[in-house]
């Protein structure tokens, strides 16, 4: 199949999308449809497990259609939002309940309750993760306690994060979950084949209720002919952030990749080696081929792309998030503003679920174009705190790769290098994220030999190198670092 097409399904947070790419990872077409996201109460974040699935078929069928039809299509490789979990009725397929969001915060009092218990050793060291509402363990737990329809399924329970519930959708009853996925819900030990039961036990989860866990590449079966025309094959998935991490072409130790999209993830390759942290960074696997593990280091920086629209929506003060640069260009500093962006709480490697934004140095003189651009700083200001962690951890950064919606805007990405001293690099293409999919379903479906063989054909890539004076930086660190101190009391 000379001409052959991958279709890229790619779930995310605000929206979903469908691609088609060609076998050398070149992107011929999107297609996209919003998500709606509901906040019942404070700190919750909820989506419609119907609409997730409805708006990425839609996609889909508009892609199917412009190549040509089902048979141009190689194979179909997946990429997801992380951590939301979904659960569903075996027997109908129905959801019962709300999904719940990565960025849901309600299971703070019961992960503290765990902390405080002094289970939080015993499950870093066995899945690389802190106990957070992150994670989607105990967000399985809460809906088993606070949705009777979930509690009363019984054997017929489905849990599963969002790339679980599209295969399960596509095929008609398969439910599965690829390793990088199992890896970030707290019930999968980094070098454990399988679920482990004693995690399930402590927070309360059926295994029986959960998927099987599969490789990233490989063929995990076939979307049923009615819903694309053909029986196309699902040969690639993988979790949004190590999607974007292999389509950055970060395989192995050196570069890192960074993910500037609502949330910001950090990822540096370690390796086989399984990662330790004594920084509070992430453990997780990045992909797995034949059972065998690639692993690497992870920071999340909970709120990114996600402060620009709550700039826009919520203070009025940009009408489109593309005027953030020219705001941040117009003016020579930040005003002695500084902004700690903890809407969500703070995440790597600080972990503070209880901390809340703050704004700090208004004037009178104060405009909103020093607002804002004490808003792009704090992206920089985060990412440096992390590349402290990953270098104390043995995984420091030779540069940094960026992706995501953030990163078209070139003053972030200028600035990113002055903070951290480092180059930055950004792909003339930054859908990496779904081309990491493709990578996987190409190797997957057997069009490539190997994901290094598919990151071949990388396209060139944008350079920032670091201009900032060291005085400057140090300045604008300590600034950061005074304002991270009182929202966080001192430590």
């Amino acid at each position: 199949m000379t001409d052959a097409r991958l279709l890229v399904l790619d779930a995310g947070t605000t929206s979903t999308r469908a691609m088609l790419y060609t076998p050398d990872g070149t992107r011929m077409a999107t297609a996209q449809r919003n998500l709606g996201q509901h906040y019942p109460r404070p700190g919750w974040v909820e989506q419609d497990p119907i609409e997730i699935w409805a708006q990425s078929l839609a996609c889909a069928r508009d892609m199917v259609a412009q190549a040509g039809g089902a048979d141009r299509i190689a194979a179909i490789g997946i990429t997801n939002q992380r951590e939301t979990v979904i659960a569903w009725d075996k027997r109908n397929g129905r959801p019962l309940a709300p999904a719940i969001v990565w960025q849901d915060r309600r299971t703070a009092d019961q992960c503290r309750a765990l902390r405080d218990a002094g289970h939080e050793p015993m499950i870093q060291d066995r899945t690389g993760l802190v106990i957070d509402p992150y994670f989607s363990a105990s967000k399985m737990r809460w809906l088993i306690d606070h949705e009777t329809a979930v509690a009363q399924a019984g054997d017929a329970l489905a849990l599963g994060t969002v790339e679980s519930w599209l295969v399960w959708n596509l095929t008609g009853g398969l439910h599965i979950s690829d390793a990088s996925n199992a890896s970030r819900t707290q019930l999968l030990a980094l070098d454990g084949a399988n679920w482990d039961r004693d995690l399930c036990d402590l927070f309360g989860v059926p295994v029986a209720a959960l998927p099987d866990i599969v490789d990233n590449e490989g063929d995990f079966g076939a979307a049923s002919p009615g819903l694309l025309g053909g029986a196309i094959r699902i040969c690639g998935l993988a979790g949004d952030q190590q999607s974007a991490t292999i389509g950055q072409g970060c395989l192995s130790p050196g570069p890192a990749k960074a993910t500037l999209g609502t949330g910001a993830f950090i990822l540096a390759p370690t390796g086989t080696v399984l990662p330790r942290s004594n920084n509070r960074l992430l453990g997780t696997i990045l992909r797995q081929q034949g059972g065998r593990r690639h692993y690497a280091l992870e920071g999340s920086i909970f709120v990114a792309g996600s402060l620009i629209k709550w700039l826009r929506d919520e203070l009025g003060l940009i009408r489109a998030a593309q005027e953030t640069e020219a705001l941040a260009r117009s003016v020579t500093d930040n005003g002695g503003v500084s902004l700690l962006p903890a809407l969500s709480g703070l995440g790597a490697p600080h972990w503070r679920p209880e901390a809340r934004g703050v704004i700090a140095g208004l004037t009178q003189g104060t405009t909103r174009a020093h607002i804002v651009r004490a808003a792009l700083e704090s992206m920089a200001h985060q990412v440096h705190d992390l590349a402290g962690a990953f270098a104390a951890d043995g995984a420091p950064w030779t540069n940094l790769r960026i992706d995501g919606g953030m990163s078209a805007n070139d003053w972030i990405a200028q600035d990113l290098a002055d903070i951290l001293n480092l180059t930055v690099e950004r792909p003339a293409d930054v859908e990496t994220t779904a081309r990491g999919a493709a990578m996987l379903a190409a190797v997957g479906a057997g069009l490539h030999a190997s994901l290094d063989d598919a990151a071949a054909a990388m396209p060139i890539r944008q350079c920032f190198k670091p201009r900032m004076t060291a005085p400057t930086r140090a300045a604008r660190l300590g600034n950061w670092n005074d304002i991270l101190r009182t929202a966080t009391g001192g430590s």
